[in-house]
């Protein structure tokens, strides 16, 4: 969603602003027209932007999947039966707490579960800046450039509520964007590195089988 911010002389939507009776609080509609005419000169930037949430999302959803096998380790199941319970809990937030919860109980290998803990906590940094981008709306001016993001959620900040926090898309957000999929894109071997050491102490953890 595209929203153009609001000219100084404009007062904001639900204050009134001491308009007349019958006066839409709705801000005037863009035009298109005229922004489509102007977005010529700014597509290589809005190209940039929209490659870098690409790539971010692209690297992310590959980390995320990868807990599918440190479930199956840790729940001693094979893929399927670990996609089902991966697939079950239907936000990324459950998913983590079980591999969290599930690795208090079942690694006793300190290093390990320090590991563990390490690849989840460079996840959870990855994954607030995903939801940042997937989840706002973006403000574009008058030439068609994405100048800033408003979150879609509300903030309790100093005893005050508020929706729509603003970020500019500036060069040191791209920056953090780039420096983000950097980190995922080494965690996603950073899985894979790992994998082989949770297997090997699950099976040393394992219990005997009853005889």
């Amino acid at each position: 969603m595209a929203v153009f911010r609001p000219t100084e002389n404009e007062a904001p939507a639900g204050t009134g602003g001491g308009q007349p009776p019958g006066h839409s609080n709705l801000p005037d509609a863009p035009d298109f027209d005229a922004v489509r005419a102007a977005a010529q000169a700014t597509a290589g930037r809005r190209a940039e932007i929209f490659a870098l949430i690409g790539q971010l999302t692209f690297a992310w959803s590959n980390n995320e999947s990868m807990f599918i096998y440190v479930l199956m380790l840790l729940l001693h199941t094979d893929q399927p039966g670990a996609a089902i319970v991966f697939g079950t809990l239907n936000t990324t937030r459950a998913r983590l707490d079980l591999v969290q919860r599930l690795a208090k109980v079942r690694v006793g290998d300190p290093a390990i579960a320090a590991r563990l803990a390490k690849l989840l906590k460079t996840f959870d940094e990855g994954t607030r800046l995903r939801n940042e981008f997937n989840h706002a709306m973006y403000s574009v001016d008058e030439n068609g450039a994405i100048t800033h993001t408003h979150a879609m959620r509300i903030e309790e900040r100093r005893g005050r509520l508020e929706f729509g926090r603003e970020r500019a898309m500036d060069e040191a957000r791209l920056a953090e964007m780039g420096e983000t999929i950097r980190r995922m894109n080494a965690l996603n071997r950073d899985l894979w590195a790992f994998l082989p050491a949770l297997e090997a102490h699950m099976r040393e953890a394992a219990p005997s089988p009853a005889t």
